[in-house]
């Protein structure tokens, strides 16, 4: 008797789940604007040219000997 009665249940369930599938989402996604600043080539080399200076500044400074 429990069996029948969860196969109804678990039947009806999956009718309520279906029945709400019913709604259409319109999704737009426009890829066509402006770009954003750090999507462009050259701001990745500066930014690397940049830090590889640092680094090289700061390893390299104490190294002095008098």
């Amino acid at each position: 008797m429990k069996k029948i009665i969860f196969s109804f249940f678990a039947s009806l369930y999956s009718m309520v789940l279906l029945a709400q599938d019913e709604k259409k989402i319109d999704v737009n996604i426009n890829t066509n604007g402006g770009s954003n600043w750090y999507a462009s080539p050259w701001v990745w080399v500066v930014g690397a040219a940049v830090f590889i200076l640092l680094l090289v500044a700061l390893t390299r400074g104490g190294n002095r000997r008098d």
